[in-house]
């Protein structure tokens, strides 16, 4: 097909776009700029840039305030349940079953897992090492090795599946053009083989390092942990209220009982079934804010009224601070879907451009037809954009480019999971010292340079392995 001014320039920008995410720069820059230009060549009128900045924005802000919502509310149920001190009863009985270094191990990428994928894993993070890795730690486990365990099962395996609150699947999806649920099942997938093989690696390579329960160096790497458990002892003041018991058991109960309506309607339906795509975070969301509003009127009673206006004013800012950033980008990538284009270039009726898209075409040609070289290529492109310490800012464009790919031969739903999996894992904080990473490695008292070094290989061996396995079987 032939091309436009406005294609180059598009391509251009998706260039420029991927360079500067691998210098680890933002792009908000060259996504607002470019949405201008693009549109000024394609209508001719400078007045018709202007306008689809708003719109390309507004029409992002659209699709994706439904990821807003269920971020902002599980946040918000986080902070209610702070205040009851249930977040750490929750977790305080699990400490008893680390018997020795290895169980140590397991459990507490079992339980960071868990509940990183209904709370994300930035939240959870301080909970898990304030509480579990000194009793890993006294178990034998290194405090190397417990970081390593947590950046693994919650950056890594929890977070780039996003399976429970699906805010990567529909980023993803909605930029490939394919359906939510196909795409979070291939990502749970691809996530879960990721890290098993990343586990095993660190465990089989760092098993001889481990301890026995009594050694000495236990409370040593403890004392280093910049005062964890006495911060721990003191705020255990706080959870003075019988409610706290009540909601320790009532809210894992209730995520369990969602995880579980959800997995058999997927099963007797062969789908997700009424929970396809937007609805299964919908369910969980209004469960999230049943759940806040018991725990706002358990704690505050008559204050209540005040207490959840401030825990969702929280969650919103938390919201916006993960994903504000990710909207003029996602806007800039809609544009080059005809899905959105129209909407975007004030079109009305008019056909509307697939500028990315027709770009692929036209290169179709040139491009090698390999399933195996095009899933790589999208596996490396999330891992550039990964780069910028956002796991979540790439996938309008590992989406896009999977959904333009798709003509030739490979699948689109495949190849968007493949890049989420890139993307997030990198810079969902794995293996970049500048993203949360940072956090776990201050929590546990460690160099986050020596822990990026520890998670590089099992990770990018993992991510390579899940990659043919992957184009293998679908």
């Amino acid at each position: 097909m032939e091309l436009e001014f406005s294609h180059f320039l598009y391509g251009l920008f998706t260039i420029l776009i991927i360079v500067t995410m691998a210098f680890r720069k933002g792009v908000v820059l060259p996504t607002l700029l470019g949405t201008f230009l693009v549109a000024w060549a394609f209508k001719g009128s400078v007045i018709s840039g202007f306008t689809a900045i708003f719109n390309a924005n507004l029409v992002a802000a659209k699709e994706l305030f439904n990821i807003f919502l269920i971020i902002t509310f599980m946040v918000a149920l986080l902070h209610a349940l702070k205040d009851l001190g249930a977040d750490r009863r929750m977790i305080e009985p699990i400490q008893k079953f680390m018997t020795n270094a290895h169980v140590a191990f397991f459990v507490l990428i079992g339980v960071t897992y868990v509940i990183s994928l209904f709370f994300w894993p930035t939240p959870a993070v301080p909970l898990i090492c304030a509480l579990l890795v000194p009793a890993a730690v006294r178990s034998g486990l290194p405090v190397m090795v417990a970081a390593v365990a947590i950046a693994l099962a919650g950056q890594g395996m929890a977070l780039s599946s996003d399976y429970i609150i699906q805010v990567a699947p529909e980023l993803s999806a909605k930029a490939a053009g394919v359906e939510t649920g196909l795409l979070a099942d291939r990502a749970l997938v691809l996530s879960l083989i990721t890290g098993i093989i990343a586990v095993a690696l660190v465990y089989f390579w760092h098993r001889k390092s481990f301890r026995t329960k009594h050694d000495p160096v236990n409370e040593k790497e403890i004392q280093a942990m910049q005062g964890l458990e006495e911060s721990h002892r003191t705020s255990k003041s706080n959870s003075i209220t019988a409610w706290s018991k009540v909601f320790a058991v009532l809210v894992p109960l209730s995520m369990l009982a969602v995880m579980i309506t959800m997995i058999s309607s997927k099963l007797t339906s062969g789908r997700m079934g009424s929970f396809e795509g937007g609805d299964g975070a919908a369910f969980i969301g209004g469960v999230a804010v049943i759940l806040l509003l018991l725990a706002s009127v358990a704690f505050g009673k008559h204050k209540a009224l005040d207490y959840i206006g401030e825990h969702i004013t929280e969650g919103f800012v938390f919201a916006f601070k993960a994903m504000g950033p990710v909207i003029p980008i996602a806007g800039f990538f809609f544009l080059g879907s005809s899905d959105f284009s129209g909407s975007i270039l004030s079109l009305g009726d008019q056909s509307a451009p697939a500028f990315l898209f027709d770009i692929v075409k036209a290169s179709q040609d040139i491009l090698p037809q390999s399933t195996i070289l095009a899933g790589l290529s999208i596996l490396v492109i999330g891992i550039i954009t990964g780069l910028d310490g956002s796991g979540f800012s790439g996938l309008p464009l590992t989406g896009s480019l999977s959904g333009a790919l798709a003509t030739t031969g490979a699948d689109p739903a495949t190849l968007a999971a493949i890049g989420q999996m890139g993307s997030i894992w990198t810079g969902g904080g794995t293996i970049i010292a500048w993203s949360s990473l940072i956090a776990i490695a201050g929590f546990c008292g460690i160099s986050v340079m020596d822990l990026v070094r520890k998670n590089f290989a099992p990770v990018i061996l993992g991510l390579t392995l899940s990659t043919i396995i992957a184009l293998l079987i679908w």
